[in-house]
């Protein structure tokens, strides 16, 4: 060859790697319609071996013979089109591994009866590495219609896997929604405490939480203790069997609650004190035997005795029969300052 071909040759070969450098690789990114952005790095790309594993890739591995589409679905991607050629699983990694390209995030369902209920994607593909296990199986990628727990009861949404079986299932209400103490204000005695995480020990959040008794406290009638010793609300199962009786101590809800050992009344010209004793009473009856059906919680209405010696107030029991007749010796109940 002639000195003066080989000048030519190199300096076309000088040219072509002028322009190979010069050539600008841009990092693309492609819009989906319900997955976010995905961005297409060329230099991650370039920097790492061949499918055979003995020289760095190079533009003519994708870029090569006619003009490709400008879009791929991901089912066409599954079939060894475009990225799915080498992200196969075998030369890389699958194109079932969402994740790897399409960003993910934590989602917070805005419940309306437990409040904010978070779905960790994370957690979720640290266990299930196939997106496609949920979508578009389950859920199509984007915004997807709300579901009932009595749908996902039944297998759809979350419970086609949280069905006790393939995870926990979807009557483990705690594990997904959060399960507040409650304190519900009593006037006159103090608040009577609800705890979730005493009672989901023993009972699953059904048990409660069904048709008469829905998982919305702004939505539930407050119950009365009359209506509780009837069999409703918490008197379904605070009956003296399956928990003790809401008839019972009241102190084992209402926190603090301080019963005073005695109560001291004074008649109008202030000569003569009438003593009531909790301590004796609540050791032969319950509170709810006077607790409201003669008297109001707190300081009720004074009782004169003609009403009590007609059978108001302390008269309903003291009559004679029941125990010492109000008309009887007044000195048990009174004495003089």
């Amino acid at each position: 060859m002639s000195h003066a071909l080989l000048f030519i040759v190199a300096g076309m070969i000088s040219l072509i790697a002028s322009h190979a450098s010069a050539m600008e690789l841009k990092e693309i990114t492609y819009s989906t319609n319900e997955a976010g952005t995905v961005v297409f790095s060329h230099s991650k790309h370039l920097a790492k071996k061949s499918p055979r594993g003995t020289q760095a890739f190079s533009c003519a591995n994708c870029h090569a013979g006619s003009k490709r589409k400008k879009h791929y679905t991901m089912a066409e991607m599954y079939q060894g089109q475009s990225c799915g050629s080498c992200h196969n699983g075998k030369q890389a990694f699958d194109a079932h591994e969402c994740s790897k390209c399409h960003q993910v995030k934590d989602i917070i369902y805005q419940v309306k009866e437990t409040g904010p209920t978070p779905f960790s994607h994370k957690q979720h593909l640290a266990k299930i590495k196939d997106c496609s296990a949920c979508h578009s199986r389950l859920y199509k990628t984007g915004n997807n219609p709300t579901v009932t727990m009595a749908e996902m009861d039944k297998g759809k949404s979350c419970g086609a896997c949280h069905n006790g079986k393939q995870a926990f299932a979807v009557n483990k209400c705690s594990n997904c929604h959060s399960s507040p103490e409650l304190t519900y204000n009593t006037p006159p005695v103090t608040p009577a405490k609800f705890s979730h995480a005493f009672h989901t020990q023993v009972y699953s959040c059904k048990d409660c939480h069904n048709e008469s008794l829905k998982p919305d406290r702004k939505k539930n009638k407050r119950a009365t203790m009359a209506e509780m010793e009837k069999g409703q609300s918490c008197g379904v199962c605070h009956d003296g069997k399956s928990a003790f009786s809401v008839k019972g101590d009241c102190a084992k809800c209402h926190a603090g609650l301080k019963i005073p050992a005695k109560r001291t009344f004074k008649s109008k010209n202030g000569t003569i004190t009438g003593y009531f004793s909790h301590e004796f009473h609540t050791a032969v009856y319950q509170c709810s035997d006077c607790h409201t059906s003669m008297y109001p919680y707190g300081n009720g209405k004074q009782t004169s005795m003609k009403q009590m010696e007609s059978g108001a107030s302390c008269g309903a029991c003291h009559d004679g029969k029941t125990a010492f007749s109000a008309k009887g010796d007044c000195l048990k109940c009174h004495k003089k300052n």
